[in-house]
């Protein structure tokens, strides 16, 4: 019985140390405060191409218009009646 607890003991103490070592690895996670850009809402744009909505900080734009992607801006507005 003493050798199983022992074990019982490495093992939790060797996941303890592993769990800490992973935690160290990462960077860390920082919570944006109340008005920091990080936080704040952003405009939401919809792809000329594909129909996609994205914020617009991370579109791509041509002759006023939005895209999802730079092969999409290349390629040009889908003129569909479909939408």
């Amino acid at each position: 019985m003493q050798k199983l607890l022992f074990f019982l003991l490495i093992g939790i103490v060797a996941y303890v140390i592993m769990s800490r070592v992973r935690r160290e690895g990462q960077p860390p996670t920082t919570r944006p405060t109340p008005g920091s850009q990080a936080g704040s809402a952003e405009d939401m744009v919809r792809c000329a191409n594909c129909a996609v909505h994205l914020p617009r900080g991370e579109s791509f734009t041509s002759e006023g218009q939005f895209f999802c992607s730079d092969e999409h801006r290349r390629l040009g507005p889908v003129r569909s009646q479909r939408r």
